[in-house]
């Protein structure tokens, strides 16, 4: 990861998703018009409000942040503690990994196999899922296949973690690369799904306000 992001020479980086560096001095803006910090400890205003009308939530269920990645640790820290059961899909993008090691989650593993095409498969998470699981992580865009989760499956994701008390961590940072009848955030199938995301900043959405 760290010889993808700082010294690959490739004209398409697809191992970055942040936006390149661009020289203030050449926006065609002043710096009052830059402004993006605003008296809210969750963002600013504006942005928030902004994302909140996109993704069709109230603004108070709407944190930015600098980065999906830090997103998904915000959530992370929030919502576990050091021992708690984390289920998390193999293969995943390794930073879900590597920051639920780092707030001391035990990870257990569902499989997305490649003999299945990689599917979300609701019985694979009914498996390995149990009393003590606190978290229940996806990607969706699946990361590192790529394939769309449907509302069915998620729905029944969901319908696991409630009957344990857990939440489920949706990174939905690809999700808008589906151009054609694009899915609505997870968000919306129960207040068990928190979703990660990016467009101008990176955000978190919760179904509780």
């Amino acid at each position: 990861m760290l010889w993808a992001k700082t010294q690959s020479a490739a004209k398409f980086n697809l191992a970055t998703s942040g936006v390149a560096s661009f020289p203030l001095h050449e926006l065609p803006v002043t710096l009052d018009q830059l402004e993006i910090n605003g008296d809210s400890a969750y963002g600013y205003a504006p942005l928030q409000q902004a994302i909140a009308k996109k993704c069709g939530v109230d603004p108070d269920c709407v944190v930015a942040a600098a980065g999906t990645s830090m997103a998904n640790h915000l959530t992370m820290a929030t919502l576990i503690d050091p021992g708690d059961e984390v289920l998390l899909e193999q293969p995943t993008y390794e930073l879900l990994t590597s920051t639920l090691l780092y707030l001391g989650a035990k990870i257990k593993r569902f499989s997305r196999s490649e003999e299945s095409g990689y599917a979300l498969d609701p019985a694979e998470v009914r498996r390995n899922v149990s009393a003590k699981t606190k978290l229940i992580v996806l990607t969706n865009l699946h990361n590192p296949s790529s394939v769309l989760a449907p509302e069915a499956a998620l729905r029944e994701v969901g319908d696991l973690a409630r009957s344990v008390g857990a939440h489920v961590l949706v990174d939905e940072v690809y999700l808008d690369a589906v151009y054609a009848d694009t899915p609505k955030p997870s968000v919306h199938l129960g207040p068990e799904f928190i979703v990660t995301t990016s467009l101008t900043k990176a955000y978190a959405l919760s179904g509780h306000r």
